[in-house]
């Protein structure tokens, strides 16, 4: 088959590769389309990956072209995403259904090869069948989907209440989509891009923040009637909108940092007093796995994109590249300032 191989730093190729095999308890995928993950990019300009040569890729939609025997939950024909964390399923974490958390797991895309390819084989399991209706492109989005939703429920949203979603990158959509479809009160999107702030609100946002207005804070604080906002999800893992986030929070408030900083972080011993003073509860948030597997994340994104409730559009990508343009595509990358939203690879 023909696969996108990254050989080295920045030396990423297209040609031909091994075809996978399609082993006991697996499925082979015909990939159609395979998103580039922010943690994508690291790995081929940074020397971020764990080793040489490897397929990348992890956000992913295609076609069941073959089962391994024993595979019962697909069948050839059958459209998929594909989850891919590979769990050891015997530590504790996973035997309490954690298994996010587990410490010896797989990764397909990364620890083992991935979807940048023709063809990718995974575990039958991490096979998350959804409606052949919903466009390849829109099934490659799953994974962001699902790591959206999971920082919501970690965040033990209910519905109701004032909602800040900080970030307009797809897991920022996809955040403030959940929050919307789970009944928010008020619902407010932060971002310095009114391309993407626009996006926002075609998707259900009630308000927008644009972060470079010098008295934004005053804005934001005006739409709550300057109490703050009960939850706040951080999704750029910025360390400005970290801060941020502790000064939108509401006394009593629910704030949840789905995004993964890159860049040291400090707070000044005002900015950390918010947290004492206000008495709101902070959490993290880590992938979407979770019993049983890969986790009701996966079920609801299926459901939803399905009902049409969860929403897809063009502007969630940037651009689009077949398979055999892959170096092109992660050179935008170079200058990340120029990426404004997801880019896609596609087999022609």
């Amino acid at each position: 088959m023909k696969a996108a191989v990254l050989y080295g730093n920045g030396d990423i190729r297209y040609g031909d590769w091994e075809t996978p095999a399609c082993r006991p308890g697996t499925v082979k995928v015909h990939v159609r389309a395979a998103g580039i993950c922010g943690s994508d990019v690291p790995r081929v300009l940074h020397n971020g990956a764990h080793f040489y040569p490897v397929v990348l890729g992890h956000e992913f939609s295609g076609d069941v072209v073959e089962v391994g025997t024993g595979v019962t939950n697909v069948k050839p024909g059958d459209t998929v995403s594909g989850a891919p964390l590979v769990p050891c399923m015997q530590c504790d974490d996973c035997q309490r259904g954690n298994f996010a958390l587990c410490r010896q797991y797989s990764f397909i895309g990364s620890r083992e090869q991935g979807s940048f390819a023709e063809y990718v084989v995974m575990p039958a399991q991490n096979a998350v069948r959804y409606a052949a209706s919903i466009p390849y492109e829109q099934a490659a989005m799953f994974e962001p989907s699902t790591v959206a939703i999971h920082g919501v429920l970690q965040g033990d949203y209910r519905g109701g209440g004032t909602v800040a979603v900080l970030g307009c990158g797809t897991i920022g959509i996809f955040t403030a989509q959940w929050a919307r479809i789970f009944g928010a009160k008020k619902l407010v999107v932060f971002d310095i891009d009114e391309g993407r702030l626009a996006l926002a609100r075609r998707m259900g946002a009630d308000e927008t923040v644009n972060t470079l207005e010098p008295d934004f804070m005053k804005k934001a604080m005006a739409l709550t009637g300057g109490g703050g906002f009960d939850h706040v999800f951080e999704t750029a893992g910025n360390p400005v909108t970290m801060r941020m986030a502790f000064a939108l929070a509401a006394n009593k408030a629910r704030v949840c940092f789905i995004g993964t900083p890159h860049n040291d972080l400090t707070f000044t011993p005002s900015q950390w007093e918010n947290m004492n003073r206000k008495e709101f509860y902070l959490t993290g948030c880590w992938m979407c796995y979770y019993a049983p597997f890969p986790g009701r994340e996966w079920e609801l994104t299926a459901h939803y994109f399905a009902m049409g409730e969860l929403k897809f559009d063009p502007a969630f990508i940037f651009r689009t590249f077949p398979m055999s343009r892959v170096a092109e595509a992660f050179a935008l990358y170079k200058d990340p300032a120029q990426v404004h939203g997801k880019i896609m690879l596609v087999n022609e």
